[in-house]
């Protein structure tokens, strides 16, 4: 191993051996892309199939703690590339991953982290390509921001978007919800807080390839991250000039989430998630939509939690335990920072 030193230094970025070296024994050793030219060069037969086209989308990760009970900020950026992508009804294929590190942060840390983003992205079935990596001085970043962009490829007859949900649509949401926020929370350490939680994160990849076959009618698919499902729930009404009506009676919750949203003031309706989506289909293909959902580990809770209705347009209503209903708004503000 040329690679010596046990943090890194703002030689590291500088572009010679030292960026080499760390490149070379951090990240491609571990992604294996082909060669070391600044581009991936991409082929697949699944465009060649009449119809089909390209799914691109791009994101950037931040979190405090960098590793948390469940994963790491490194499973955070493949799951949360791979989801944008298979929500929108693509296969996920390829990521790029850019890397901003701050002088001082762990080598250790960062052969961890490169590690989470290898196994997800073979769980996920897709390969990290190319990217790129910065040094930054000590005291400008929070050790390792991660940005990374995925393409996919949408087969042909897929079409999956909000403008396609219609009133009476089952609302349908894959596991329980707010894991990832509370878990989050609680590993700060900055309240005594003692809960066995873990994040939720995972690629929901496969899990929508289950449901487009189970459900040829889906409609349309979100992932519940910043914001959580209130806020996902709002900007799919809004955009599509439905209501959606949701039964609190029925919502996946853990009581180790509701226990730490009721100390510490806030709702769980709001809280980020990184492996849980919300579907809308219709009312008849709910049941199979389900089933499907049930018989893999990432829908194993999946549960219908309420519909769509003919209007106002863009409003939520949370159908209460004692028979009463309130408004479920947008989040204003910030719950919690540097989620995701």
């Amino acid at each position: 191993m040329a690679l010596r030193d046990t943090h890194v230094t703002l030689a590291h970025g500088g572009g010679g051996r030292a960026m080499r070296d760390l490149i070379d024994e951090v990240f491609t050793a571990v992604f294996q892309p082909p060669g070391t030219e600044d581009q991936a060069r991409l082929m697949t037969a699944a465009l060649q199939e009449p119809g089909a086209r390209l799914a691109f989308t791009t994101d950037s990760f931040v979190v405090t703690p960098l590793e948390f009970p469940g994963g790491d900020i490194g499973t955070l950026a493949v799951c949360g590339t791979v989801n944008d992508l298979a929500v929108g009804g693509a296969r996920p294929l390829w990521l790029s991953a850019a890397f901003i590190i701050e002088e001082g942060c762990e080598i250790a840390l960062l052969r961890r982290i490169v590690a989470s983003m290898a196994a997800e992205a073979a769980k996920a079935g897709v390969r990290i390509v190319t990217g790129d990596t910065k040094v930054v001085e000590r005291g400008k970043a929070d050790r390792v921001f991660i940005t990374t962009a995925g393409v996919g490829v949408i087969p042909a007859g897929v079409e999956l978007g909000v403008a396609q949900i219609r009133p009476g649509d089952a609302v349908i949401v894959n596991g329980v919800l707010g894991d990832h926020g509370a878990a989050i929370l609680a590993a700060r350490g900055d309240l005594a807080l003692s809960v066995d939680l873990a994040s939720d994160c995972a690629g929901l990849g496969h899990l929508m390839q289950a449901a487009l076959a189970a459900a040829p009618g889906l409609h349309a698919a979100r992932d519940c991250t910043r914001g959580g499902l209130a806020s996902a729930l709002n900007e799919m009404a809004a955009e599509a000039g439905v209501a959606v009506e949701i039964d609190e009676t029925r919502l996946p919750l853990r009581p180790e989430v509701v226990g730490v949203c009721e100390i510490l003031g806030l709702d769980p309706l709001y809280l980020a998630n990184e492996g849980r989506l919300v579907l809308f289909c219709p009312e008849d293909q709910a049941p199979g939509l389900l089933a499907a959902l049930r018989s893999l580990p990432e829908g194993a809770g999946a549960v219908q939690i309420g519909r769509a209705l003919p209007g106002p347009a863009g409003r939520v209503t949370l159908r209460t335990a004692f028979g009463g209903a309130r408004i479920v708004d947008m989040l204003v503000g910030e719950q919690l920072p540097r989620i995701c």
